[in-house]
């Protein structure tokens, strides 16, 4: 058996395995241009009692490279009824993770979704690159959010003016 085999038929096997195993790569590889710009980490409501706050947000990561100096751009549902809160972020070189969040918010309700419409524009704000749309809710309403906060400065010094 060792007899048949000479360099022509160990390098045509060679090349023979090498053509089925690139063939099965290209078909099972995953093309660039149909994943989306970004991917969501995770996100949800933010609640600090302490200094009577609440938002919400979300991080992502650059899925597919984007253009230097596009925007990200996410409008938070209000929940008290007004107008989304428009939250934009410039694209640079040094980073890949983002993480947008809304200003503060009130009015917040349990168990009900607040949508969060994410697009990602190009630099000149003339062409949309990619949107999603997502929703978070929160387990507890912002009741539990005191008017003022209980607290004030870095070091969480009682509030004089009360809480």
């Amino acid at each position: 058996m060792l007899d048949r085999l000479s360099l022509p038929r160990i390098v045509v096997a060679s090349v023979a395995l090498l053509a089925v195993l690139m063939a099965v790569g290209w078909l099972t590889r995953e093309d660039p241009e149909t994943r989306p710009y970004l991917k969501i980490l995770g996100g949800g409501f933010i609640f600090n009692y302490r200094v009577a706050d609440v938002h919400y947000g979300f991080t992502a990561i650059v899925e597919r490279p984007l253009p230097t100096g596009s925007i990200i751009e996410a409008a938070f549902e209000d929940p008290s009824g007004g107008p989304d809160h428009v939250v934009r972020q410039r694209v640079g070189t040094g980073t890949n993770h983002y993480a947008l969040h809304s200003p503060p918010v009130r009015g917040v309700e349990a168990d009900r979704p607040y949508r969060v419409a994410i697009r990602v524009l190009d630099r000149t704000e003339q062409n949309l690159l990619w949107a999603h749309e997502l929703a978070f809710r929160s387990r507890i309403s912002d009741a539990v959010v005191p008017d003022r906060p209980l607290t004030i400065g870095p070091g969480y010094a009682r509030n004089p003016g009360g809480g």
